[in-house]
């Protein structure tokens, strides 16, 4: 393990082999969860893991977090939210550039 210039250790440990305790003590420090304090950890090409940080006295934790990732997320500007019969009125919209210009 490398040492830190500080002299701790620092830990790579998944949260659920977390001890109870400093299980506790991250929810102590993130009670409001840790969505905003995840960092990602790029592994490799392609390969890459969520983790927090969590300091003790003696050691100095990144506590991986696990993370569902959606594969399959659509681009909401595809999407055609309405059939053209479902919006009523449209037909009569005026297009501004249709209308006569005042001078």
């Amino acid at each position: 393990m490398a040492n830190t210039s500080n002299g701790k250790r620092r830990v790579v440990i998944s949260y659920h082999n977390l001890p109870v305790e400093l299980q506790e003590e991250l929810k102590k420090k993130y009670p409001y969860g840790y969505t905003e304090a995840m960092i990602r950890i790029d592994k490799g090409p392609g390969d890459f893991f969520y983790g927090v940080v969590l300091e003790t006295e003696e050691i100095s934790y990144l506590v991986k977090i696990d993370v569902k990732v959606d594969g399959n997320i659509e681009d909401d500007d595809d999407k055609d939210f309405y059939e053209d019969d479902d919006i009523k009125g449209a037909d009569d919209l005026i297009d501004s550039s249709d209308e006569p210009e005042d001078e």
